[in-house]
């Protein structure tokens, strides 16, 4: 891969177009604003991030991850940039100095397509096809349709959002630069070779050709199959090639790696979920020990005796830290990343001591704050608000001659084809509208159609 190639600012669905501009901004930068002003970008404040929304202590939703993801991306691309033309002076020349808000942008989109209630609502989801009610569809549908629903991914479906002519929509969707769109696509592949256990893979059936467009004017280099799968490539299927990473795929990722693991020890600890000493353990991890100490030394200067203060503190610090040394892992593998045979992540290829406290913050918040009671509740409760309504949609668009059925479908956004005479359309319609809701709209929708809330007059 070259980055004079990889590193373009044609949009999709308007190739041919030149329109007139009327201020200084990049078209990266028109993506990220395109972003930050758009309807799915807002409903991420009310989407569960980890913890329960809302409540009396602030913690993290959608919306508030997605800008400090973007933040730390910015950075990472910068310093990359940065380094890179160094070494590569030729490429100031090119759009390559931008890729700071290429992946900003990207940052912003990447949890854009994620359902309510966190992980819960994608397994919801995926579930209802697999193991409930709506198992039976499998011989009424296609593979590679029924392969995208019941892998259901909130990456490919970000994608779907940002490049999908929804009814009443212009061509390409956002119409997103192709770099920034490529930037997002964490699986290169479709759902036809999506790993069995993560259940992971980039682009819905439906965008398929797009994905394929922007990966033929990148020079994204194809591969027949996903390296060490043990999963069969099933017959029917209209894409079963993957291929490489484009190479800032890895920063997006890095910076959400950074501010997931991080920030949701914050929010626990402000929780009380952990001690501040577990806290202060996992944190100052990261660091060596002349920096810990100098830590130590400012705060009792500075005279922060506030617990919460200090643990933010820790945690500036470590952001910091892990964000430079993943421009330096990148920097380092630059050659296996364009070469596409760089493997794992920038945090598996950070130093000895940042990658050891990296995967203790990893092991401890899978022992003891995914498994905590606020979560599960989320988990709980999100999970059969998600199937309920799941049924009741998905048997309206099944049986759509039925009153009840036209009731139903007549709340659906007309931006959803829900009375498509095709039955794949409308049971994605019905998957689009779902997944697009936010936690009070869901939880809302559900006590109405179950009977458990009344309009008062």
């Amino acid at each position: 891969m070259k980055w004079e190639k990889l590193i373009s600012n044609k949009r999709l669905g308007q190739e041919d177009r030149h329109p007139e501009r009327h201020d200084d901004r990049s078209e990266f930068k028109r993506d990220y604003d395109r972003l930050i002003f758009s309807a799915p970008f807002r409903r991420m404040q009310n989407k569960t991030q980890v913890f329960p929304l809302p409540g009396s202590i602030f913690v993290h939703n959608r919306l508030t991850h997605s800008l400090e993801v973007a933040s730390v991306g910015q950075s990472l691309g910068t310093d990359v940039a940065r380094a890179i033309l160094k070494k590569r002076p030729e490429l100031a020349e090119t759009l390559f100095p931008e890729i700071g808000t290429i992946v900003a942008a990207a940052c912003l989109a990447h949890d854009m397509g994620n359902p309510p209630f966190g992980h819960s609502g994608e397994t919801a989801i995926q579930t209802f096809f697999t193991e409930g009610k709506g198992s039976y569809l499998k011989k009424r549908v296609s593979p590679s349709f029924w392969s995208d629903i019941t892998h259901f991914e909130g990456n490919a479906n970000a994608f779907r959002i940002l490049t999908h002519r929804f009814k009443g929509r212009r061509p390409g969707g956002f119409a997103m630069t192709y770099s920034t769109l490529a930037s997002i696509v964490k699986y290169p592949y479709a759902s036809s070779l999506a790993d069995g256990k993560k259940q992971k893979f980039g682009f819905f059936t439906t965008e398929a050709d797009y994905f394929q467009k922007i990966a033929e004017e990148l020079e994204l280099p194809s591969v027949p199959r996903i390296e060490g799968s043990s999963e069969p490539v099933l017959p029917g299927f209209e894409t079963d090639v993957c291929f490489r990473r484009h190479p800032l795929v890895y920063l997006v990722e890095a910076a959400d790696d950074i501010c997931y693991e991080i920030m949701d020890i914050e929010d626990a600890h402000k929780l009380k979920l952990i001690s501040f000493d577990d806290t202060r353990r996992l944190l100052l991890g990261f660091l060596p020990q002349e920096m810990q100490k100098d830590i130590d030394k400012r705060l009792k200067e500075e005279g922060v005796a506030d617990r919460s203060e200090q643990v933010a503190y820790f945690r500036a610090c470590v952001i910091g830290v892990l964000e430079k040394a993943c421009v330096d892992a990148f920097v380092a593998n630059e050659e296996s990343i364009l070469a596409g045979t760089f493997a794992g992540s920038l945090t598996g290829n950070m130093p000895e001591r940042e990658c050891k406290a990296y995967r203790r913050c990893v092991k401890f918040s899978h022992e003891n704050i995914y498994v905590s009671k606020p979560v599960l509740d989320v988990e709980f409760g999100g999970f059969k608000i998600m199937d309920t309504l799941l049924d009741v949609m998905i048997e309206a668009v099944v049986n759509p001659s039925r009153y009840y059925s036209q009731r139903l479908m007549g709340v659906v956004s007309s931006q959803y084809d829900i009375n498509s005479p095709d039955l794949e359309t409308r049971i994605m319609a019905v998957i689009d509208y779902i997944s697009g809701m936010t936690d009070v709209y869901a939880l809302d929708f559900y006590q109405k159609i179950t009977g458990l809330s009344l309009p008062k007059v």
